[in-house]
């Protein structure tokens, strides 16, 4: 990373900022939450912002980007925008429409980034989750490789800079990376990485290849309320390096991934707590600090109650085991 300017070099030359803000939000949520938070994240200082189609809030962040764009707070290549293929287009005929529905969107005629957001296909159509008579989700089969092969066809028409993937394996990473006519690498994965779950075997992987890693639910905030699982934010070793540095636990959380060279998203609807977000800079942790928060990795996900469907069948998450 390089921490005078706080990017990170992708593969393909460009440059991420090593601090994102996720604008996913449950469904009860209204969309102009995430419109107000965009904007004081922007104000902030955040240049990073991810979202996706089927977040279905694309509209809201484009009204935010416009309106500091319009305020002069910042200008279009300031801004470092990531979108995501959803799977109902992964047909390589509708791989580009869907990203041209989002640029539509947020009125932009590029996004920065444009990731696989998963490695399994649903039925095409208008549903984001398209269900059968009995409820049951539609799955399509389509090639890995023939996605990504549209992919490069979006960066060829400049509609995206750099394109990635979202939620892969290192089986999955592979089958891309050994795609006879690979034109294009791709230059980060995106999957949930936070203290309980750090991704170590994945994230060796990807630094072997030259692969950014990005994490996601990086404070273990989107976790299912109902769920009895423990929560990061509570846990003790958190607590007392919050102490030590006199720093909040969600920093101490972020400030552990920024050290292993993972690119950070970080969340949340709350002005105090997304100014607080970019403190994460202005303090270091010990060696002796990185050992001990390795040492929290239980294998443990949360994931959005929207798509348990999409897990309970998904083969992107394998067992940890399976990364080597």
């Amino acid at each position: 990373m390089n921490s005078k300017h706080q990017y990170v070099e992708l593969s393909d030359g460009y440059f991420i900022p090593a601090l994102g803000f996720g604008t996913y939000k449950p469904e009860e949520v209204p969309n102009c939450k995430t419109k107000e938070a965009t904007k004081i994240a922007i104000e902030a200082g955040l240049r990073h912002i991810d979202c996706a189609y089927v977040y279905q809030v694309e509209e809201e962040v484009g009204l935010a980007i416009r309106s500091k764009r319009a305020d002069g707070t910042v200008k279009r290549e300031d801004i470092f925008y990531t979108t995501k293929l959803w799977s109902t287009f992964h047909r390589p005929k509708l791989a580009q429409s869907c990203l041209e529905r989002s640029l539509k969107k947020l009125h932009l005629d590029y996004v920065d980034l444009y990731l696989i957001h998963y490695p399994l296909s649903m039925k095409p159509g208008e549903e984001l989750y398209p269900r059968d008579e009995n409820g049951k989700l539609m799955y399509d089969t389509v090639d890995l490789c023939a996605i990504w092969e549209a992919m490069e066809k979006c960066k060829d028409a400049g509609l995206a800079k750099s394109i990635g993937v979202s939620n892969f394996n290192r089986r999955q990473l592979e089958m891309i990376l050994n795609k006879p006519g690979l034109r294009y690498k791709l230059v980060c994965n995106q999957v949930e990485c936070h203290v309980y779950l750090n991704q170590k075997k994945l994230l060796d992987f990807c630094k072997s290849k030259n692969i950014v890693l990005v994490a996601y639910g990086a404070l273990g905030t989107q976790r299912d309320k109902k769920m009895s699982s423990p929560v990061p934010l509570e846990d003790p070793v958190l607590g007392a390096l919050a102490k030590k540095h006199k720093r909040s636990l969600a920093l101490i959380a972020l400030c552990y991934q920024l050290q292993r060279g993972v690119v950070v998203l970080a969340q949340s609807l709350k002005k105090n707590e997304i100014k607080e977000n970019i403190q994460v800079f202005d303090f270091e942790l010990t060696s002796k600090d990185m050992k001990d928060l390795d040492g929290m990795n239980r294998n443990l996900r949360y994931l959005p109650y929207k798509i348990k469907d999409i897990i309970a069948l998904m083969y992107c998450f394998d067992k940890q085991d399976e990364y080597e």
